[in-house]
């Protein structure tokens, strides 16, 4: 890690290169799967999505239920993640981390909600508070949800992640930013050397 920034996001569009990394504290907007009347993702959904440029999905928040909130979002490259915490269920009680790929071993695969991606869980520790870990994997990416939470009870958290978790397809990013930015900026870049 060549540098370390904190930012707040704005409703601009305004990818940033991950050179180093950004950290991010402030509400769920920051991550919104749509906000505003236009109903466009917010920067932090771009953020993560710079930081892993082979992922074809982009995880997101559709919504919340109450008592929840969004802590941190620390998007680097080849990683990014975002923590939930809950006034019930504890800090970081959920973390929505996104990678090219991940490890599933020892998982369970189970019917995925969710078109092109299979869904595999796995339940580390049930007391005195609940682990586990949920994965969806695409093409050209992982989305890893984290629960550690305060507590056995976990029918909440696990519905939270369930509904409240969406996704934003890699294209309709791409089209964001170009259209966002008159088509000055470019969601992936050609490398050094490409056209």
């Amino acid at each position: 890690m060549t540098g370390h920034r904190r930012a707040a996001v704005g409703a601009a569009v305004a990818p940033l290169l991950l050179s180093g990394c950004v950290t991010v504290a402030f509400g769920s907007e920051a991550v919104a799967c749509a906000q505003g009347d236009d109903g466009t993702p917010t920067n932090g959904v771009i953020l993560m999505a710079q930081s892993v440029p082979t992922a074809s999905f982009v995880p997101c928040l559709e919504g919340l239920p109450l008592g929840w909130r969004l802590v941190d979002l620390d998007a680097r490259s080849g990683s990014a993640s975002f923590w939930l915490d809950s006034d019930r269920y504890g800090m970081h009680a959920i973390e929505v981390r996104l990678t090219a790929e991940c490890d599933t071993s020892g998982t369970t695969q189970i019917p995925s909600e969710r078109p092109d991606m299979r869904r595999l869980e796995q339940i580390d520790q049930v007391s005195p508070q609940f682990v586990a870990r949920r994965f969806y994997v695409f093409d050209g990416g992982c989305i890893t949800v984290v629960f550690t939470l305060a507590g056995t009870d976990s029918s909440e958290p696990l519905a939270v992640a369930t509904q409240g978790l969406g996704v934003v397809p890699r294209e309709d990013l791409q089209d964001l930013v170009r259209e966002e930015s008159g088509g000055r900026l470019e969601l992936d870049p050609p490398a050094e050397g490409e056209e």
